[in-house]
């Protein structure tokens, strides 16, 4: 049993990749597949991202060769958010019930982390999110609706959304992992415009909401080089230091983002405007 690793690239070098290769290093097609585990581990701040669709019986959470641990949650923590039907998390004897689009923090330490769905009908999808880390954080459960929901944007930009804050320094307490979700209003399609980066840490996206015949353009790489990859429903993107990371839609959607890096502070932003991009 492994998990497929993915290594730091230099911007310079990025600059060459053609369509393929940059799906290659940055595109995660598969986050939910019944009844099984699916991660990348990505070498930018040691994120992991993955996913799991229980169907059947309870899964247990696996441990790696690539960890070096003897079980997952030894030296990291975890975020997860359910996407899907209700489901529950089992850390250790505790039981956490989670419907659609409520997220849970675990800590380091916790040696045994299950999941189900309540009903095989309507499984749950767990995305979860996974950071090193230093100290022990309890374990806890954030309900969507106490997430600090804050609506910005306007119709006239496209880009009217409600953005829920759950792991952060007002939120959920963690050791480093910030992560939370973003709702795109109806008609609303552009996500992060004008984009921004933050050199002190990486950010993961993860896409859902959306048909199986819709698309996400999520634009990356430098401001003034830009690139795109074409986003289906239930993929994740791994976003660089050095790289914008912003999307357009066919449709309306969703998108969890998570970050980890060097500080804990979600405004950390280097704001770009509109003319610094080509």
């Amino acid at each position: 049993m492994h998990i497929q690793v993915r290594h730091a690239t230099n911007p310079t070098d990025f600059k060459s990749y053609d369509t393929h290769r940059i799906r290659e290093e940055f595109l995660m097609e598969k986050l939910f597949v019944p009844d099984q585990f699916h991660f990348v581990y990505s070498h930018y701040d040691r994120m992991i991202v993955g996913g799991i669709k229980p169907v059947g019986q309870l899964h247990k959470l696996p441990v790696y060769e690539e960890l070096k641990s003897d079980y997952f949650l030894e030296r990291r923590e975890l975020g997860i958010l359910n996407v899907g039907g209700d489901g529950f998390v089992m850390v250790g004897e505790e039981l956490y019930t989670l419907q659609k689009r409520d997220c849970l923090y675990i800590g380091k330490g916790n040696k045994t982390v299950s999941f189900k769905s309540l009903d095989a009908e309507f499984p749950a999808k767990f995305i979860l999110i996974s950071t090193p880390a230093h100290r022990n954080v309890p374990t806890a459960l954030l309900k969507a609706a106490d997430a600090m929901p804050v609506d910005m944007g306007t119709p006239e930009n496209a880009n009217t959304r409600t953005i829920y804050k759950y792991i952060h320094a007002d939120g959920l307490e963690s050791c480093q992992l910030v992560m939370g979700m973003t709702a795109m209003k109806y008609s609303s399609v552009w996500n992060t415009m004008p984009p921004h980066i933050h050199d002190r840490r990486s950010e993961i996206y993860v896409y859902f909401d959306m048909d199986e015949d819709q698309r996400i353009f999520h634009f990356m790489g430098a401001p003034e080089e830009t690139r795109h990859i074409v986003v289906a429903n239930e993929q994740a993107i791994i976003s660089p230091p050095w790289s914008i990371h912003s999307g357009a839609g066919t449709t309306s959607y969703s998108f969890l983002w998570a970050m980890a890096g060097e500080n804990y502070s979600f405004t950390d932003m280097d704001f770009l405007t509109m003319n610094e991009l080509k």
